[in-house]
């Protein structure tokens, strides 16, 4: 059946706000509504279409009274937050990703009119470890680098929608697991981390780094909602890059320091505004992390334009448009760096994060 009502959550965001344009623009559809807690850009207002606009938060028992008054039948929940691009209020990301997610799931429940649920989720789920598959599949265990981290909430929002099917079997559901989001105008931890002047890594590792170009991950949902494609599918581009050939191709001048002194490394880079590290952006640094897309191209029925070098060469190309530190910043970052670095190795043991 096609879709007529699509509600998409999170359209403050990179992939919900150009899927909010993309939909409204889409002469198939009767009615295309986004929902968040901000505003949307200008940017976004000129491009929408026929979209409208719903201030709202899905944490509050009025996402269900919305879905129900415009008669939703399809919900694209796009507001998972797995890695925040910089320091960001543990607790209220928490609440968003978990409360959020369970009032949306209610609300979907107890709407007979909705009948399919599309949801990005992250690769992250399958964690990064020595002892970690060298490819996840979709069949691969979930194993979060920590329990209390934000990987964590995407892991128990797959937990929630495994639920929903149970009570509402009728219901055509899609998990898109991403990796890495990669692109000109992309705002992620990674993106941020690659446009440090001075690129800390771990000391005797070189990650394996398997990105998807924005505009994949954008035609993936796109094609999610407006055709019914149930399961659970990784979306990656083919092909991977070893960290440390990152780095050299962003320009950027790579500081290998021991795995013990990164948590006071840390500090510094959260201070700066500039990236926030957290355990599985760690685990992910140093172990790296390859997945299967076969299921994607086999069922779902798309193959990514964009490999994993052409993104992260694209993203390159249009660095300027995202977060850059300038240039007489450069010398006083690196002597902070550097002297976390020796302290923390110094001092023999990891500080709290």
């Amino acid at each position: 059946m096609p879709s007529n009502v699509v509600l998409v959550t999170g359209v403050g965001g990179e992939l919900g706000g150009k899927l909010l344009a993309r939909l409204g623009s889409n002469e198939q559809l009767e009615r295309v509504i986004g929902v968040d807690t901000v505003p949307p850009s200008q940017w976004l207002v000129d491009r929408m279409g026929r979209a409208e606009f719903v201030r709202a938060d899905i944490r509050n028992p009025l996402i269900e009274r919305i879905i129900a008054d415009a008669g939703v039948d399809t919900v694209v929940h796009a507001s998972m937050t797995a890695h925040p691009a910089g320091p960001a209020p543990r607790v209220a990301v928490k609440d968003t990703n978990i409360i959020g997610t369970m009032r949306l799931f209610a609300a979907c429940q107890r709407s007979p009119r909705v009948r399919k649920l599309v949801v990005k989720s992250t690769a992250a789920v399958y964690g990064a470890g020595p002892r970690s598959q060298a490819v996840f599949t979709e069949d691969s265990p979930l194993k979060p680098a920590s329990s209390r981290g934000y990987v964590s909430d995407a892991i128990d929002m797959e937990g929630y929608i495994r639920g929903l099917r149970r009570r509402r079997p009728d219901l055509t559901v899609t998990t898109a697991r991403f990796a890495n989001l990669m692109g000109p105008a992309v705002d992620t931890v990674l993106t941020r981390y690659f446009a440090l002047p001075v690129v800390p890594t771990i000391f005797g590792y070189d990650a394996r780094m398997q990105f998807v170009h924005s505009a994949d991950a954008l035609a993936v949902l796109e094609q999610a909602t407006m055709r019914d494609i149930p399961g659970t599918f990784n979306v990656a581009a083919d092909g991977v890059i070893m960290l440390s050939q990152a780095i050299r191709l962003a320009g950027r001048v790579e500081l290998p320091v021991p795995s013990s002194a990164l948590p006071t490394i840390a500090p510094v880079l959260r201070g700066a505004k500039l990236v926030d590290f957290s355990p599985d952006q760690i685990q992910l640094l140093t172990y790296g992390r390859v997945v299967d897309t076969t299921r994607l191209e086999q069922e779902f029925g798309y193959a990514p334009r964009w490999t994993t070098r052409e993104a992260f060469d694209d993203y390159v190309r249009g660095r300027a448009l995202g977060p850059v530190v300038d240039r007489e910043s450069l010398a006083t970052l690196a002597g902070k760096v550097a002297t976390s670095a020796v302290s923390g190795q110094a001092s023999g043991r990891a500080q709290p994060w």
